[in-house]
């Protein structure tokens, strides 16, 4: 489907949702070479990993990272308001996986062919620096639940770290024998169905102790500069629970129409999906009021054997999940480093890949080991670099592409989108960087948190 015609004497850009990038005119600096799959999935295997990754363990964390700062009111009205947001924002970033004829399969090189080579390289670092935080908080997610597994059978559990570690060695061995989002395939179907065992359990498990304790407390507390900050944190949470920042890079492994399928995609995460993190959200909330932990299985009353369960699925889900958000930065190495063309796992490129995944969770498990603070992980994500990505840039390359021919309102409203994500963006950082600066006060480097 065609949105406005081809170029014009005007030399301006043209938006076509699903013109094949081989009938187009070449460009070798934003070319579809990779060492990955492309164009290969449908969207009912893309809309499941959607799901399925979004309801990782983190869901966990946001009943205190969201509700908690934010109270009943506020709270609910933000989990839905930010929701519908970051949902258009992808839906309209869909439509421009094909601009004048080119594919685009990765977030910077769709910036990068709008605006320049410095839009590319701020795309990339923003990019990849979101991507990092997010698998060292996977990590830590990882560790924790392991920890709270021999917490359960132990009076004096052992270090967080030597969980940290085992959780990275079982992310290297995944990554490493599942090298791209299309391979995953097989494993969607497992993920999906211990996901739902996982949050059966637990909200089995908080739903009785909400109804056996009827005095919850429900108090936003602090000062009013302290609510303030808390509330952008917030904010950054609920961001971090519904956008990913590289839908470029999922949709790029859909089989045509790209576009339409990719919005079914996420019309799945955003319907389905969010009724299970949105769901664990508000009922970890409403079992547990203030007093809700960080980490939500922690104030599970029992029995034993659930929490057990509960921590294990949430340990294997993530190796899962976790290959999902961190696909683009191995798509870069992997793009960089093997012989395109040749199998994954065959003669040399089986090596080089080996030491590429060891190389990349060696690094990310031991700055996750060193600083062992999950939540300022969420918040810190959701705001210097994910806020721009999910609503700045889409309005931005909107403007870019279609500024010429769209109406004056269409207009205005995204320079409201870029002038609002700015100011978001700024608050957000300020607000994560002081929860960032409180706990390194609080907490030792390597500490058993």
């Amino acid at each position: 489907m065609d949105v406005e015609q081809r170029p014009s004497n005007d030399n301006s850009l043209t938006l076509n949702l699903e013109h094949d990038p081989q009938n187009g005119s070449s460009n070798d600096s934003y070319d579809v070479s990779t060492a990955h799959t492309i164009d290969r999935d449908s969207w009912q295997q893309v809309g499941l990993m959607l799901v399925t990754g979004f309801n990782c363990g983190w869901i966990f964390s946001f009943s205190n990272l969201i509700m908690v700062p934010l109270g009943w009111t506020w709270g609910v009205i933000l989990l839905f308001v930010v929701g519908l947001y970051t949902a258009y924002a992808n839906w309209l970033l869909a439509a421009f996986h094909f601009i004048d004829g080119r594919r685009f399969i990765r977030y910077r090189d769709l910036m990068g062919f709008v605006y320049g080579k410095k839009m590319y390289h701020l795309t990339w670092i923003s990019q990849f620096l979101t991507l990092l935080l997010g698998n060292m908080g996977f990590i830590l997610l990882g560790g924790k639940a392991l920890k709270e597994i021999n917490s359960e059978f132990s009076d004096s559990p052992l270090r967080l770290q030597y969980f940290i570690v085992i959780t990275g060695v079982a992310y290297l061995i995944f990554s490493f024998s599942i090298p791209t989002l299309s391979s995953m395939r097989n494993w969607l179907g497992a993920s999906a169905v211990v996901t739902t065992a996982y949050i059966a359990f637990l909200l089995a498990v908080a739903v009785k102790d909400g109804n056996s304790n009827p005095n919850k407390d429900f108090t936003v507390s602090g000062s009013k500069v302290n609510k303030v900050f808390n509330s952008f944190g917030a904010i950054s949470a609920i961001i971090v629970t519904n956008t990913s920042g590289m839908l470029p890079e999922i949709q790029s492994t859909l089989r045509k129409p790209a576009v339409k399928n990719m919005r079914k995609a996420l019309f799945s995460q955003y319907t389905v999906g969010a009724l299970f993190y949105y769901g664990v959200t508000i009922l970890g909330y409403w079992a547990y009021g203030s007093m809700v932990s960080s980490y939500l299985p922690e104030n599970l009353s029992g029995p034993r054997w659930i929490n057990v369960i509960v921590n294990v699925i949430v340990f294997l889900q993530s190796i899962v999940s976790q290959h999902m958000f961190v696909a683009p930065i191995h798509e870069a190495m992997d793009t960089r480093f093997l012989e395109i063309g040749k199998g994954m796992h065959s003669g040399e490129n089986f090596k080089r890949l080996f030491l590429l995944r060891v190389f990349f969770y060696t690094g990310n498990t031991f700055i996750a080991a060193a600083f062992p603070f999950m939540g300022d992980f969420v918040n810190l994500l959701g705001s210097f670099s994910l806020v721009p990505l999910t609503f700045m840039f889409p309005s931005m390359i909107f403007l870019k592409v279609k500024g010429k021919t769209a109406r004056t309102e269409k207009k205005a409203w995204h320079w409201i989108n870029i002038i609002f994500s700015f100011l978001l963006t700024i608050a957000t950082t300020i607000s994560a960087l002081r929860f960032i600066i409180n706990n390194i006060q609080k907490y030792q480097f390597f500490a058993d948190a």
